[in-house]
């Protein structure tokens, strides 16, 4: 005889995601009152900085420290600051896991301590996936550094490391305890990264603001200047539109197949592999785009003009259209290598106008080599900054 019981589980994720200046004055009661939601303290707090970001601002170290001793109340260093390798080698092995780890052990972290995770998104995701699996979850507050980690990889659910030759082919959905956004911190920027996050702002408004695509191309001047007003507001306007999906979606761990925020990114994901990393993320956004746009045109999904404008504010904003590296992708491994990312059918997101799309679930090879061909063309007459 069989017996089946279902149990059903229901879980709230409720976490604050925090837009402030100077987080580390000790004025300053974002991070003090973050800490504050957990009860009475002092609570133990192990910290982890990218190694870029501490580079850039070697002072931010001691900040941090006057800060703790300002709000001993609230917190306490279990442990001096761990600082770990930027980029996407925080994700190449374990090396930033086994950091964090050993972090836990020795500062003596519990479920109930927190983990402080300062850098860009690659430290985000490699620490997260340490803290969700050391005591197998240690409380985690992401402080992201860069304008892409700000405005999409620090404000969602997802955690990971890249192995097998795969992107994120480990990691956890694992919610953060808190965000903290510190748009300070991308005065540390180079140009070429506080560039780069523009290009989820210019899919998450495809996808799904039409008013905020309008935005974007009626400052495009001052974004393509890196104006730190409208670079605040364009990473603000693009982290909330992120967040209103993860929690209006559906799905917020992605246990189907359909992710429309991933427009643009089967193309994305294989130009980051194939330049091991050289091609930042939002630049390998900006080539899939500009891709997936020209073939939504080609399949008759949006019209000629629809797409002109999308491929030209790419460009008005400093970001291009193709990348040497799509010349020799290939197209059919690269999508069904997305496939069996997203774990089932076939979902890409196409546009059906500027804000709006469809998803569709076979891809006609012929036309999609015609669009590289086109913004390969296109690349060559306007002079891309990486032609040849």
């Amino acid at each position: 005889m069989t017996q089946t019981t279902f149990q059903h589980i229901t879980v709230a994720f409720d976490f604050p995601v925090v837009f402030t200046r100077r987080a580390f004055d000790p004025g300053n009661p974002a991070l003090a009152g973050i800490l504050g939601r957990a009860g009475a303290g002092p609570h133990r707090l192990g910290v982890v900085v990218d190694g870029g970001l501490a580079a850039a601002d070697p002072g931010l170290p001691s900040r941090l420290e006057a800060y703790v001793a300002a709000h001993a109340d609230r917190a306490v260093l279990a442990a001096p600051p761990v600082v770990v390798a930027g980029g996407e080698r925080a994700k190449a092995d374990f090396a930033v896991l086994e950091a964090v780890w050993k972090l836990t052990v020795e500062a003596g972290l519990c479920r109930q301590s927190f983990i402080v995770a300062i850098g860009g998104g690659a430290v985000l995701d490699a620490v997260g996936f340490a803290a969700a699996t050391a005591h197998r979850g240690v409380r985690l507050v992401r402080m992201p550094s860069t304008a892409l980690a700000q405005n999409d990889a620090g404000v969602g659910v997802k955690n990971s490391i890249n192995a097998f030759g795969r992107k994120n082919y480990l990691g956890t959905f694992a919610p953060p305890y808190a965000v903290l956004n510190d748009q300070a911190l991308l005065e540390t920027l180079p140009p070429r990264e506080a560039r780069a996050g523009l290009a989820e702002a210019v899919k998450v408004a495809l996808v799904r603001d039409a008013a905020f695509f309008s935005w974007l191309k009626e400052n495009a001047p001052r974004l393509a200047a890196l104006e730190p007003e409208v670079l605040d507001e364009a990473n603000r306007r693009c982290a909330v539109a992120h967040l209103q999906h993860i929690a209006g979606g559906g799905d917020p761990f992605e246990l189907g197949s359909a992710r429309p925020l991933d427009f643009g990114h089967w193309a994305a994901h294989a130009l980051e592999e194939a330049t091991g990393g050289e091609l930042r993320h939002g630049e390998a956004v900006a080539v899939g785009v500009a891709l997936d746009t020209v073939y939504s045109r080609m399949i008759g999904l949006i019209g000629p003009a629809e797409a002109e404008a999308v491929l030209r504010l790419l460009v008005d904003i400093g970001l291009d259209v193709w990348h040497p590296a799509l010349a020799a992708l290939d197209m059919a491994a690269s999508v069904g290598a997305f496939r069996e990312h997203l774990g089932g059918r076939l979902h890409l997101s196409m546009l059906t106008g500027l804000g709006s799309r469809i998803e569709v679930h076979e891809v006609d090879f012929a036309r999609m080599a015609a669009a590289r061909d086109e913004i390969r063309a296109r690349a060559s007459v306007s002079g891309s900054r990486r032609e040849g």
